[in-house]
């Protein structure tokens, strides 16, 4: 249990870690590249550790420190696995969807398991496209979901569709997968592509380690097989999703929070444009090459269409609940399929506190200005919503957050900074 100490007027600086996002890729990416490369300011948590673990199962060696990773890559040569090999994923859903491609490279038999909670997120799409381009991937419990059993020789290549609506992640999956296909693969996307800002961060680490993707905006990919990725040393930027609730603690209490170690103009994290939102909802905003300022200010409500960043939206709501008016949140129904049923789970605990919340079928409508009052309140596991909870806590008296430690799924040191906030 973790008691929030309200704060009445913070004026703080903290420094984020690194992009969890970026870390995931950047690991895969080395650990398929010949040689050694080295990932500055990589971001070790629970989710990335996962990803180091599984890469470890198909024959990469890692080294892995709070600030820096060591990859020796294995070429795209992965060891034979003997009999059925399990890696375990645990609820990294990020762990999961990325992997599920690059151990279909490899020759054998794996299943990858998980938790319960991510064995009801879907990866029947993906499956199916792997199964496309040649590999031999079976749901073996539940069709569609979690777990899979992979018995492969590679991956063939070729084209195959994808619906956009479910899982920017499906599509990361192949691209970092399919420069070690046998010939060329070409991704097509049916529908809108939700998260689009994730596929960037993919391409963008392709690029880096060497590999080439040829692109019609976020309707089709085609990369040529035959690729290699180099090894390289890299840095990797910090965290956008981490640092919000920062800037969420300086607007709800009309304080000033600098975060360094993120630069708002070079980066291609989506979650970068709640600046944009905080700034709409009263906050002065000062960027920086290497940090952000935050000055809180009177807060109104706002509509916006979260699509592209969804794992914002439980800070949003945090800092709506003091806004003046309502806040309307759209287009983020694929939050049920988070770590919790995001959408249902806000609903829950923000009514639980005081505040109103209207759950709509792809998002919210959150009444700010209501009174509140602080109880012992339950993140359902889901690291985002704890840490948003935590903003709450910046305001209103006696917030106690159940199951703390739930934030190591993306952000060990957070409660070490949380608790800094003067």
């Amino acid at each position: 249990m973790k008691a929030i100490r309200i704060r009445s007027s913070i004026n703080e600086t903290a420094t984020i870690p690194g992009s969890k996002s970026i870390t995931h890729r950047a690991l895969i990416a080395a650990a398929l590249a010949d040689g050694e490369s080295l990932l500055k300011g990589s971001l070790s948590c629970e989710d990335t550790l996962y990803t180091v673990n599984g890469l470890r199962e198909l024959g990469a060696r890692i080294v892995a420190n709070e600030n820096n990773m060591k990859v020796i890559g294995t070429g795209g040569r992965f060891e034979h696995a003997s009999g059925i090999r399990s890696i375990y994923l645990g609820n990294s859903g990020t762990s999961y969807r990325l992997l599920l491609s690059t151990v279909s490279l490899a020759k054998g038999r794996y299943i990858l398991n998980c938790t319960p909670r991510m064995q009801q997120r879907p990866v029947g799409e993906l499956v199916k496209a792997l199964n496309k381009l040649g590999a031999k991937a079976t749901c073996t419990a539940k069709e569609e979901f979690p777990p899979v059993y992979i018995n492969t020789k590679g991956i063939r290549g070729g084209r195959v569709e994808l619906r956009g609506e479910q899982s920017s992640q499906f599509v990361s999956s192949l691209l970092l997968a399919a420069p070690y296909a046998e010939k060329d693969t070409e991704i097509q996307i049916s529908g809108a592509l939700i998260s689009r800002p994730y596929v960037d961060i993919t391409i963008d680490v392709m690029r880096r380690f060497g590999i080439q993707v040829h692109r019609e905006g976020y309707r089709s990919f085609k990369i040529p097989g035959g690729q290699r990725y180099a090894s390289c040393n890299i840095s990797i930027e910090g965290d956008v999703s981490n640092a919000s609730y920062f800037w969420a603690a300086a607007a709800v209490t009309g304080g000033t929070v600098t975060t360094r170690n993120i630069n708002p103009y070079n980066t291609r994290q989506g979650d970068i444009a709640f600046l944009d939102i905080l700034e709409q909802m009263g906050s002065r905003v000062e960027r920086e090459k290497d940090q952000v300022t935050i000055h809180g200010g009177a807060l109104s409500g706002i509509e916006v269409d979260m699509n592209e960043m969804p794992d914002m939206v439980p800070t949003l709501a945090a800092v709506a609940l003091f806004a003046r008016g309502k806040t309307v949140v759209r287009n983020v129904q694929h939050l049920r399929h988070k770590e919790s049923d995001r959408l249902s789970s806000i609903v829950l605990e923000w009514s639980r506190l005081g505040g109103k919340v209207e759950e709509l079928p792809d998002g919210l409508i959150i009444h700010g200005g209501k009174a509140l009052s602080g109880i012992p309140v339950d993140p359902h596991d889901d690291h985002r919503m704890a840490m948003s909870l935590a903003v709450v806590g910046l305001k209103v008296p006696g917030v106690v957050i159940a199951n703390e430690g739930c934030v190591k799924k993306s952000f060990p040191q957070f409660w070490q900074l949380w608790d800094k906030l003067q």
